[in-house]
């Protein structure tokens, strides 16, 4: 059935599904997992070596490869997703599906100790995979539930119900975590599991709310559409050969892939360098997160306000130098201090690299091209590829050399590379037909 847009029932309703999942982001993969996970890997026998299935890895190592694994399957499955989001008419179906994989794999998180290793980091890898395949649906309803003149407001409204979501359950969580006398509870394990549990439940429960108020999907499910299922993978393709003649989105691309890969690498791995190398509480390690994140959305405000005046080239070029230099502060960081504030700085161009790029982005895509949707996707397995990359490289380099430090160089690598491919696009640009904005808000 169709459903009347800017109905604000409907997307409070909506906005709840990130209130539900976001808590998934916040404890599992960035305070209590890596610090639990980490915990209970290291031991007197073996140090950080586990055995998993019988082969040998670096406990860390090991974890950021079944992430990576995890975010391949999502960007191979992703072009037939998209597709399957666009073109089926029961999408909340297939929500539900990465909803309940996601959540279920949390609580089976709860029997998570070093004797079921395997059952661990497998359904680790399931709640990532719930995860991203759970978003892609959830960011398909937005055209669904709104006019374009409120997408913006309405996607921020999603953002901000995630975070309050995420944090009101994180201070729970921490509750249990460092006052465990006040509940009698005597297993050091007990409340990092239970932590894995709640979460579970809570994206479970909460997710509720969208499935009973939100549509089952777009009205033109026929066999016809069915067809374009199939698609996705064609519509990639042949959304590459228009970019391959695209001269600035084609350089953009290759030098967002490469700062992508050391971004999202610093998300997901920050809390457990600050456990493994610093040997940060679990305290220490929230508190950490938290100033990231309100930090970031700090940050993505200030680089938009650069970008109309300095342009976003310009700014991301400046970014990217920020990490870079970030990446090798990490590398002789030594103290608590140092990294809450190499962290605060982490947040402030986290946000406003993630944003950014993504408007540029949109600016590359022609101004007369309906499907885009279809560049979109493009952009959505390019970061899912990056992150892959980089997850793979940061954890084969700890196991080659025995030290996280050591992959903070690898992460410089990816930046400079960035870097380099920015400038190249910068010098072409100039050479080019200037993009139709305001001469205040030039992309060069």
């Amino acid at each position: 059935m169709s459903i009347t847009k800017n109905n604000k029932k409907v997307i409070r309703s909506w906005a709840y599904f990130d209130w539900a999942n976001s808590a998934y982001n916040l404890v599992i993969t960035s305070t209590i997992f890596p610090a639990y996970y980490s915990i209970i890997t290291t031991t007197a026998e073996h140090g950080d070596k586990v055995s998993f299935f019988g082969m040998s890895f670096v406990n860390t190592a090991l974890s950021n490869y079944a992430l990576a694994a995890a975010y391949l399957i999502i960007a191979l499955m992703s072009p037939v997703l998209t597709s399957m989001a666009d073109h089926k008419g029961n999408k909340k179906v297939y929500m539900k599906i990465f909803t309940y994989l996601g959540g279920f794999s949390c609580c089976c998180l709860y029997f998570f100790k070093l004797d079921t290793l395997e059952l661990g980091v497998i359904c680790f890898a399931l709640a990532a995979i719930g995860y991203a395949g759970g978003f892609v649906f959830y960011n398909s309803y937005l055209p669904e539930i709104a006019t374009a003149d409120q997408q913006d407001a309405v996607s921020a409204k999603g953002f901000t119900y995630g975070y309050i979501g995420s944090v009101i359950l994180q201070l729970i969580c921490f509750v249990f975590v460092l006052k465990p006398e006040w509940f009698g509870i005597t297993d050091a394990s007990f409340p990092p599991r239970l932590s894995f549990l709640l979460v579970g439940i809570w994206w479970m429960a909460f997710a509720q709310i969208p499935f009973k108020v939100l549509p089952k999907g777009s009205p033109n499910f026929n066999a016809a559409e069915q067809r374009k299922i199939s698609s996705g993978f064609r519509e990639l393709q042949k959304v590459w050969q228009q970019i391959k003649e695209m001269t600035l989105m084609k350089r953009f691309l290759f030098a967002f892939f490469c700062y992508s890969m050391g971004v999202q690498t610093v998300m997901l791995v920050a809390a457990s360098f600050g456990e493994k190398i610093l040997h940060l509480s679990t305290s220490s390690l929230i508190a950490v997160i938290l100033i990231i994140q309100l930090v970031a959305i700090a940050g993505a405000q200030v680089m938009s306000r650069f970008s109309k005046y300095y342009g976003n080239v310009n700014v991301l070029i400046f970014v990217v130098l920020l990490w870079i230099m970030m990446c090798i502060c990490a590398y002789f960081v030594n103290s608590a201090t140092q990294f809450y504030m190499l962290a605060a700085v982490v947040g402030l161009v986290m946000g406003g690299i993630q944003s950014l790029s993504r408007s540029t982005y949109s600016k590359y895509i022609p101004e007369k091209t309906a499907d885009t949707a279809s560049f979109f996707s493009f952009y959505d397995v390019t970061e899912k590829l990056a992150i892959v990359a980089g997850l793979a490289s940061f954890a084969y380099i700890e196991e080659l050399t025995g030290s996280m430090r050591n992959s903070t160089i690898a992460l410089t690598s990816f930046f400079v590379s960035g870097l380099l491919l920015l400038l190249l696009l910068k010098k072409a640009e100039s050479k080019s037909v200037a993009l139709p904005t305001p001469h205040h808000h030039k992309i060069i």
